[in-house]
């Protein structure tokens, strides 16, 4: 048993954690994925139906809301350009275009629940 004191906005914490329970870090460095994970937005990814007009779609990597729509249909995108911000557990969330291309349609409104793999836009 290992005794650790943790301070959390100003609150201090004193913790016990037992040793060679083993389960218990490799659970945790899983949850830290999903920041890297919309760096490279997954584009051809099994995603339900869509309207979508483009060649290239655009998915949700993480389940949330969208928070915020920044590309517009006919805007001209680069590789890494945002798309769509997307909030997921109080966090805002980039999904970016995975490459050069231009807008074809936008397959989501602010304020829409979404799930990974959902289909938010798509590119030409």
């Amino acid at each position: 048993m290992k005794n650790y004191t943790i301070t959390v906005n100003g609150n201090v914490y004193e913790v016990t954690v037992e040793e060679g329970s083993g389960s218990a870090a490799p659970a945790a460095a899983p949850k830290a994925a999903p920041k890297a994970a919309p760096k490279a937005a997954p584009a051809p990814a099994a995603a339900p139906a869509a309207g979508g007009a483009g060649a290239v779609k655009v998915a949700a990597s993480v389940p949330g809301k969208v928070f915020k729509v920044e590309a517009s249909v006919g805007q001209t995108v680069k590789a890494g350009d945002n798309i769509v911000i997307l909030e997921a557990m109080k966090m805002e969330i980039p999904v970016v275009a995975p490459q050069d291309g231009t807008v074809a349609s936008i397959d989501v409104t602010v304020g829409q629940a979404i799930e990974s793999g959902d289909v938010l836009a798509t590119l030409n």
